[in-house]
């Protein structure tokens, strides 16, 4: 364990991520964290002047509460979790992997506790009434998924997240936003993808490592009803404990009415959780220069510079489309040359080409 390493990283989720202020409370959920790391975000919070709540949690225990839960538990355990994260502040949720199977067997009961638990406790209350931020913490089975050793990743992990210029990529993105925020019609070409939608009036929401660690996106959501043609997704996507390979949708005004993967019948499922999760919620761009190959993690993948995500589920309180469901999947399609290449063309204007953004107003976004 590196111990000024897991402090630089305490101090960039509690001053900057958060940005907790004097007297304000902060729940801490530690998912599989050494001590040292939780320790170091106690005492950030402390540093800050604020008060921690603290969460010690486990993808084990995570598997026990679900895989015998019933729908009158889950809306226990939701009610007690709810009252929490009402009373606080700010919420830092960080979780080293130590098992990304560990769901893969419960699918159905992954399904209900998305739907009575994280639903309630999350996106009705954290992400609306909370300052919050989502990170990770390296772990041999993270190092695994990327190809590295153990070293390797940490070093990598620690430079993509606390080495990165986040304030400039801030001062970047209100650069490109006015002409983003114009944008009406969006389309996408690619190996496999031919895809159009409509993102007028939706506004563009930059992230600038105030609710990712690591960040490096700027999204908006697309009309609901708007996205017409097919997408081809090239990174694996682990979700509700399954590793997807190779999805492929196809959209009709707006609903995906065609779906295929490595598993159809998994896939169908998920799609089939509610209404909305046929339905986009969220269009994104990944510019963060330290992320260049996917790893099967989100939170790194979907940041990969010269990436697009585009996500079937619930769309956000501040880019909100419409569209309300228990699923966010941020399926991510690399546009690189190395993987084939792509387009992304803006009111019948070429403004992303290969990864590499061409138009004028968005080249601020190479970094």
């Amino acid at each position: 364990m590196n111990v000024t390493r897991e402090k630089k990283l305490a101090a960039l989720l509690v001053s900057h991520s958060v940005r907790l202020q004097k007297g304000e409370s902060c729940l801490i959920e530690a998912i599989d964290l050494p001590v040292t790391m939780t320790e170091a975000l106690i005492e950030a919070v402390y540093e800050a002047g604020g008060n921690p709540v603290v969460n010690v949690w486990s993808e084990r225990i995570e598997r026990a509460m679900v895989e015998g839960a019933t729908e009158d538990s889950l809306k226990v355990w939701a009610d007690v979790d709810s009252y929490r994260m009402k009373t606080v502040d700010a919420y830092i949720g960080i979780r080293g992997i130590a098992n990304v199977r560990e769901l893969a067997s419960i699918p159905s009961q992954v399904a209900l506790s998305s739907k009575l638990y994280n639903t309630p406790v999350h996106r009705d209350i954290r992400v609306p009434h909370t300052k919050w931020v989502v990170a990770r913490f390296p772990t041999e089975i993270m190092a695994m998924q990327a190809g590295k050793s153990t070293r390797e990743f940490e070093d990598f992990f620690y430079k993509v997240t606390t080495e990165v210029d986040y304030e400039d990529m801030a001062r970047r993105f209100t650069e490109a936003k006015p002409f983003l925020d114009a944008v009406d019609k969006v389309r996408i070409i690619a190996p496999g993808t031919d895809l159009s939608f409509s993102v007028k009036g939706l506004g563009w929401i930059p992230c600038a490592g105030e609710m990712n660690i690591p960040d490096g996106e700027i999204y908006t959501a697309p009309v609901r009803t708007s996205v017409n043609g097919t997408i081809a997704y090239n990174c694996d996507s682990t979700y509700r404990g399954h590793k997807f390979s190779d999805v492929r949708f196809t959209f009709k005004d707006g609903k995906i009415v065609e779906a295929h993967a490595d598993d159809d019948v998994l896939l169908t499922k998920i799609l089939d959780s509610d209404e909305g999760a046929r339905y986009v919620g969220e269009f994104a761009l990944g510019v963060n220069p330290q992320v260049t190959e996917p790893m099967d993690n989100t939170l790194f993948d979907e940041k990969i510079r010269g990436s697009l995500h585009f996500t079937p589920g619930n769309a956000y309180d501040d880019c909100f489309n419409g569209n309300r469901s228990a699923v966010h999947w941020d399926l991510v399609q690399r546009q690189d040359a190395a993987v084939g290449g792509g387009e992304i063309w803006m009111d019948g204007v070429l403004v992303r080409k290969d990864g590499v953004f061409v138009h004028e107003a968005l080249k601020v976004l190479n970094l």
